[in-house]
């Protein structure tokens, strides 16, 4: 009989899901009120553009690459679309439209200055960040609130799941968005190479994959996640502001790693960027609840997890080195 073995890459994820659950279940247990589904929904609700911030941050980490250029999208995106819609006064959807054009090529171009002029990700996504805020204060400094009659409505529109407990449309949108990046990923041909990529660039190579044209697919489809999520945090605040968004990469990049994503690339699962965003979400819940701790307590508490899931994805690479010399050396 073929003997069953676990697989240990799934080891980071399924430590976040029951870290996801053990922190839920604490909050229920200690506050009355936490243990709702409205809480639970709330957390989607609140996180929606976040998931999809980190659904595209997984297929950056997954070829081993970085973007922290996302957080200005999300603020360039916001102000386009109030300045567009308030000012210009053009089609709402038109607008939603091209500001998804706009995340696109955003990603198009950064991932051509990376791939055909071999300069690191970082660099060309810092210089990303800088003319994304810079381009937001030039459109305006002032913030823009948006009174649209679409946005408010979209916003406001509630669909309701059990009893009186509701979720908004930014939820549908953002499950959406992590329901077709799980298909490409894991059901596709491109989500194959991305893996064989970030996995070994030459070995893809050498393999007839085509990795330049995967490695800029992936930082386009990066930009359109963080354009869907400007729209979606549209919805949120109604408003453009030069400033909205500011350290939102970095909140991406934890969602993604402590989802299981290894920053080196080649391991991971799109699914593991939701519970990473949940979870996260939980934490600023239950400090919420508590109303005595600080809100820079969310930053330590993440900053905590992030090392942990660091030191596990470690832990595990080295063992799968050794395990192949060991197989080698057989």
């Amino acid at each position: 009989m073929k003997k069953l073995q676990f697989n240990s890459k799934f080891v980071p994820m399924l430590i976040n899901i029951l870290l996801f659950v053990m922190l839920f279940s604490i909050g229920s247990l200690k506050y009355p009120s936490f243990f709702s589904l409205q809480v639970f929904f709330n957390l989607f609700i609140d996180n929606s553009y976040l998931i999809v911030l980190a659904v595209g941050m997984t297929f950056v980490l997954l070829i081993g690459g970085i973007d922290i250029s996302v957080g200005s999208i999300l603020c360039l995106v916001c102000m386009a679309s109030a300045y567009l819609v308030e000012v210009s006064k053009l089609n709402p959807f038109f607008v939603m439209f091209l500001m998804i054009v706009l995340g696109a090529l955003y990603g198009l171009v950064q991932g051509c200055l990376i791939q055909f002029f071999k300069i690191q990700p970082f660099i060309v996504t810092l210089a990303g960040l800088f003319f994304g805020r810079g381009a937001a204060a030039f459109i305006s400094i002032e913030t823009i609130n948006i009174t649209n009659k679409v946005y408010n409505d979209i916003s406001d529109y509630k669909i309701y799941m059990a009893g009186d407990s509701f979720i908004r449309t930014g939820v549908v949108i953002a499950i959406l968005t992590l329901g077709i990046a799980i298909f490409i990923a894991h059901y596709t041909k491109f989500g194959r190479a991305v893996y064989a990529v970030g996995g070994n660039e030459q070995s893809a190579l050498l393999m007839g994959l085509p990795v330049a044209r995967t490695k800029v697919l992936v930082y386009t489809i990066n930009g359109i996640c963080a354009a869907i999520a400007g729209i979606l945090f549209t919805f949120n605040i109604h408003s453009g502001y030069s400033l909205h968004g500011q350290g939102m990469e970095l909140d991406a990049i934890a969602a993604t790693v402590i989802g299981g994503t290894l920053l080196t690339g080649g391991v991971g699962y799109v699914i593991g960027a939701l519970f990473g965003t949940l979870t996260q979400g939980v934490i600023k819940n239950l400090i919420m609840f508590d109303g005595t701790l600080n809100s820079w307590w969310t930053r330590i508490s993440v900053a905590a997890l992030l090392c942990l899931f660091i030191i596990i994805q470690r832990i595990l690479t080295v063992r799968r080195e050794s395990k192949k010399v060991k197989e080698l050396c057989r």
